[in-house]
Formats: structure tokens, C-alpha cells, sequence
């Protein structure tokens, strides 16, 4: 074998030991595996859900989907087979739906449900 090629075999066997040396030479001996995390919380009744629900729905060509929270619907989402998808937005919770071609206005306006009669 040549010497020159001998040398970069060595060096590259050497160097795909030379990180698994290192990495146990500064390892405490007596580490233990970390135990799994607790699964989250179930919710409380009557709070909030966490996550809102997604209905897809074909509609010809057409996909709508339809985004709820605690079984409400706020938002509807209309991506048509050709063109740019727009939104529907129920903004203040009455049924009403207001158009949105995009959702990002740029003015970011604070929305808080204060009160509410069922």
C-alpha cells in the first residue's frame, strides 16, 4: 500500500473513533435514563378546549374546512381548484361571517370575549 494512502485509511478510521472516545471519556458512570413526561391534563368541564376542531369538506372542486372551538364554528377556510384560498370569520361570535381574502390585515387588534348569554 501506498504510504500516502495509508496514512488518510488511518487518519479516517482514527477520526471516526476519536468522537466516541471523547464523548465517553467526560460521562459520569452512574446516569440513568430520564423518565417519560406525564401525559397532559385533561380538560375541566365546561372549560375551554384547547384545540380547535377541523372538518374537511370536498365540495365539488372545491376544499372547505371548517374550524370550530367547543363545538362553535369561527372560521371557514375555502381553497377553490383555481385562485387563492379566502376565509370566512365569525369575528365577534353572532353567526355572522365576514369575507377575508387574507388574513394577515396588519393591525392587530385585541379581542376579548368579556361576557356571553347562551
Amino acid at each position: 500500500m501506498r504510504p500516502l494512502l495509508f496514512a488518510a485509511v488511518l487518519a479516517a478510521a482514527l477520526g471516526s473513533l476519536a468522537p466516541a472516545v471523547y464523548a465517553q471519556a467526560g460521562r459520569p458512570p452512574d446516569l440513568q435514563p430520564i423518565p417519560e413526561p406525564p401525559p397532559p391534563p385533561e380538560p375541566l368541564e365546561g372549560e375551554v378546549a384547547v384545540e380547535p376542531q377541523i372538518t374537511i369538506i370536498q365540495r365539488g372542486e372545491e376544499t372547505v374546512e371548517e374550524h370550530r372551538v367547543n363545538g362553535k364554528l369561527y372560521m371557514i377556510k375555502v381553497t377553490p381548484r383555481h385562485g387563492v384560498p379566502y376565509y370566512l370569520m365569525d369575528e365577534n361570535g353572532s353567526g355572522a361571517m365576514t369575507r377575508y381574502d387574507d388574513l394577515d390585515s396588519g393591525l392587530r387588534v385585541p379581542k376579548w370575549v368579556i361576557f356571553s348569554f347562551d
